[in-house]
């Protein structure tokens, strides 16, 4: 079973927030990276703009949208609406026998995941049929529930040095799964 590690940038800490971006890292190494070019910029405050939104691939003068990758981008950053993200992600998943998502945690990016991913025939959602579990595991309950420090910043415990990658959701996955590492070891 793959256990992917996920991370999101979002508008805001609101219940009409809207995806920025999204960074999937598995156990083995496969990387996603996805920016949104639809959220709602009405939205972006100067923390987001400072902090995300100027770091996005999406700024650069060379970045192409739609159904290109990013030419001076590795090949698993997409740059795209909603739907565009929607359908890289899913096919991304399918090379994956069964999946286990962690975060680190969950409350928005697992909200903004499944509404993301999830197909709602007869408005239930569904999630991926390779989905193990119905929702993510996270590691702040890993580290409250074994009495470390779950205010921690993840770099510091994942022994890691941020290098102003900070906020940007790939390097945030990556984070993640460092610290699941140590956790597990």
């Amino acid at each position: 079973m793959a256990k992917i590690f996920f991370d999101s940038e979002f508008t805001g800490l609101h219940q009409k927030t809207t995806l920025v971006s999204l960074g999937f890292v598995s156990d083995d190494g496969q990387k996603f990276y996805g920016e949104f070019t639809d959220y709602d910029v009405s939205q972006v405050d100067e923390w987001l703009m400072e902090n995300v939104i100027k770091n996005l691939f999406q700024h650069s003068p060379s970045a192409e949208y739609g159904d290109l990758m990013l030419p001076d981008y590795p090949d698993y950053t997409y740059v795209g609406d909603t739907e565009f993200i929607r359908e890289k992600l899913l096919k991304w998943f399918t090379q994956f026998d069964k999946v286990e998502l962690w975060s680190d945690c969950l409350s928005f990016d697992w909200v903004l995941l499944s509404e993301l991913i999830a197909n709602r025939d007869n408005g239930y959602p569904k999630l991926p049929d390779n989905f193990v579990y119905h929702s993510p595991f996270d590691i702040v309950t890993v580290l409250k529930m074994r009495g470390l420090d779950y205010d921690v910043t993840r770099e510091e415990f994942a022994g890691l040095k941020a290098n102003g990658r900070k906020h940007n959701a790939l390097w945030d996955a990556e984070v993640i799964k460092a610290c699941y590492e140590r956790l597990m070891a």
